[in-house]
């Protein structure tokens, strides 16, 4: 892991993937790419159809592991956490949450319940402790409670809160989602196309969700998202795949102006005529 001194004083790294090679079978979909994620920053993945965004999530978050390369955790203590060969139960203690493109709520329970869930996997009060109900389980409960009380209020959803999750529209279960995955305590949370499915009013209201989880709570975020007026809007920095491998890398106007990024776009969009609508 690596910390390096800007003008600004020192840039951690807080998550860094290193000649990440990931294969299924004789495919290819990740060829050695390496990624930095800095403290606290926004950083979006883009590219077209294919490039390997979600494949790169996924080895991210302990879904994939890839076949040679490292993934690294730097702790708030300072201590480096190898990810690669962990469950995603394990990469999420260590400060790493994630959503999904497909939404995966328990639709049957109430939004409120959806994020204490989430909320009650930082506490470790064990079966016998619930069972016997003890003291220190009764004040987990309280504080997971509160918490998903919080972030409830946080993403807006906090007078729906008693509602059902499968009876929210889209653009709440997505924000619902987004709640239940600070719920675990992460230091990165990485989104995977959040705005998929949304209308434009929903969009805006997103872009200034993922500033305030980035901002006020001292979230790094890293975002697949194929909106390209959220992600030039919201991102610090931009990373761009493209059959597999990171053939960019820079601030939002650097990326725009970058004749692979151009020429790998122009592709996708040959087959696809709306250009903001780059998909994987």
């Amino acid at each position: 892991m690596t910390t390096t001194t800007t003008a600004t004083g020192t840039d951690e790294v807080v998550l860094e993937a290193s000649r990440v090679t990931l294969r299924f079978g004789g495919l290819t979909s990740l060829s050695e790419v390496s990624l930095r994620m800095r403290r606290g920053e926004v950083l979006a993945v883009i590219g077209p159809n294919g490039a390997g965004k979600t494949s790169l999530f996924n080895s991210l978050t302990g879904f994939y592991h890839p076949q040679e390369g490292r993934v690294t955790l730097r702790d708030e203590s300072g201590a480096t956490h190898e990810l690669i060969g962990r469950k995603p139960h394990s990469v999420n203690r260590l400060g790493v949450a994630r959503t999904f493109q497909n939404i995966r709520l328990f639709g049957a329970l109430t939004a409120l319940e959806n994020v204490k869930v989430a909320a009650e996997t930082r506490e470790r009060s064990g079966p016998l402790g619930i069972a016997l109900g003890l003291p220190h389980t009764r004040r987990a409960d309280r504080a997971s409670g509160e918490r998903a009380e919080q972030l409830l209020e946080f993403v807006g959803l906090a007078a729906r809160r008693y509602e059902r999750a499968g009876s929210l529209s889209y653009g709440d279960q997505r924000r619902l989602e987004i709640a239940r995955a600070l719920a675990t305590g992460p230091r990165v949370l990485l989104l995977d196309e959040p705005a998929a499915g949304t209308n434009p009013t929903e969009k805006l209201e997103l872009t200034a969700l993922i500033r305030r989880i980035n901002r006020e709570l001292g979230v790094g975020v890293l975002l697949i998202e194929h909106d390209m007026r959220l992600v030039m809007s919201v991102a610090d920095r931009v990373a761009v795949l493209n059959f597999g491998r990171v053939i960019a890398e820079g601030t939002p106007a650097e990326i725009q102006r970058d004749p692979a990024v151009v020429e790998a776009y122009l592709g996708a969009e040959a087959a696809q005529p709306d250009p903001e609508e780059v998909e994987r």
